[in-house]
């Protein structure tokens, strides 16, 4: 099979040859700078620069000597930023910190920090609905979003990868977050839903501009979308299942419709970590089709008792190793063993694309790497 017929027919819920394996389609399997370093040499490959995929996290993209030395599956496009933006990076004795499009400042530590943490929100002070919608954003369908994407994904699918395409903003819930303070909008939940509600309203309404001409540009050359925002923590929802379910589910609803009407054929990959299983039926009804990172060291996030409830409706994304513990800190041979375990709970009938349990820290030895690719080899054929 080419890499895409592996992934689609693994989206089918079909057994193809091997299992499917991903690294870095999309900003949740990607790879920080340090470890793709270690990673470079630990192939014998030389030592490069690579572009930053995600800024805020230091995930760069895979270069495709990597790709083709571990022999990965698909292949990620994003969006660029808007005509009008620049990044600009400034810094002082303590912090290096930039603002970004929408008007979010983040700092990274000096001299030797690992990512930008959000540091200032600038809805942080507003008191009415009305200002959320009067704020100022780029336009999503801005056409510096969309350069080179149609060609980049038209390139990737005919070289045989199957193609995942991003978004152009953090989750509705994520993003609100960034714009006005992980506390207020928390308290808005609790104590003031009208603002809440038109923080949501705003990214969502911003998210379906931009997959409309998205899509319009380079969908028919794009098998999967990436959504993702974060519902779960390590021992439970963030909210309230009920609270999810008034103020989230119906807008991600609305989301994914409106994708499938504009490109019929796409599958909806959803990220959000940590402890989810409450909310599973609601994804699949809402109209995703795959859920990453499943993330297994969280509570009630058993691979096979997910994979025997929902193994059926849902493809699972990631969920190969958990990367809080095992990845980082285990031996070689553990990572194997938890390589195995996963694949022996998620691979049967297809419905399982391979991944890290998120983004591969900078901490991560090379070693591991190998080891865990080395045991996809031998436990991941059909």
């Amino acid at each position: 099979m080419t890499p895409r017929e592996r992934v689609l027919t693994a989206l089918r819920h079909q057994e193809s040859d091997r299992v499917p394996f991903d690294l870095c389609s999309n900003a949740s399997t990607g790879i920080h700078r340090i470890a793709y370093a270690n990673l470079r040499n630990a192939l014998g490959l030389p030592p490069s620069d690579p572009e930053l995929m995600q800024l805020v996290l230091q995930i760069v993209w895979v270069e495709e000597d990597v790709h083709k030395a571990l022999r990965t599956d698909l292949r990620g496009v994003r969006a660029q930023p808007p005509f009008g933006w620049t990044l600009d990076i400034k810094e002082d004795e303590k912090f290096k910190y930039f603002t970004d499009e929408s008007g979010i400042t983040r700092r990274m530590p000096k001299p030797d920090g690992l990512y930008y943490d959000l540091c200032n929100s600038p809805l942080a002070n507003t008191t009415s609905p009305a200002e959320v919608e009067n704020y100022k954003l780029f336009p999503p369908d801005d056409p510096g979003r969309f350069v080179g994407m149609r060609e980049r994904a038209a390139a990737i699918q005919s070289a045989g990868y199957a193609v995942v395409l991003g978004g152009s903003s953090g989750g509705i819930l994520e993003a609100s977050q960034w714009l006005r303070g992980y506390e207020n909008v928390f308290c808005d939940l609790a104590a003031d839903k009208p603002m809440a509600e038109a923080l949501f309203d705003r990214i969502l309404a911003f998210k379906m501009a931009y997959w409309s001409r998205a899509l319009e540009i380079a969908g028919d050359h794009v098998d999967v979308i990436n959504e993702g925002d974060d519902y779960g923590g390590q021992q439970g929802l963030l909210m309230s299942a009920r609270t999810w379910r008034q103020l989230l589910k119906p807008r991600l609803k609305q989301l994914f419709a409106h994708i499938k009407k504009c490109a019929p054929h796409i599958r909806i990959l959803l990220h959000s970590c940590g402890s989810v299983r409450e909310i599973i039926p609601d994804l699949i009804e809402v109209g995703i089709d795959a859920l990453n990172p499943i993330q297994v060291a969280a509570a009630n996030m058993n691979t096979a008792e997910l994979k025997r409830e929902f193994g059926d409706s849902l493809t699972f994304w990631g969920g190969g190793i958990d990367t809080q513990h095992v990845l980082p800190n285990g031996t070689p041979a553990e990572v194997r063993d938890e390589v195995r375990r996963r694949v022996e709970h998620l691979a049967p009938g297809g419905g399982f694309i391979f991944s890290a349990v998120h983004n591969i820290q900078s901490d991560v030895p090379a070693a591991n790497l190998l080891a865990m690719r080395a045991a996809l080899d031998e436990y991941g054929e059909y």
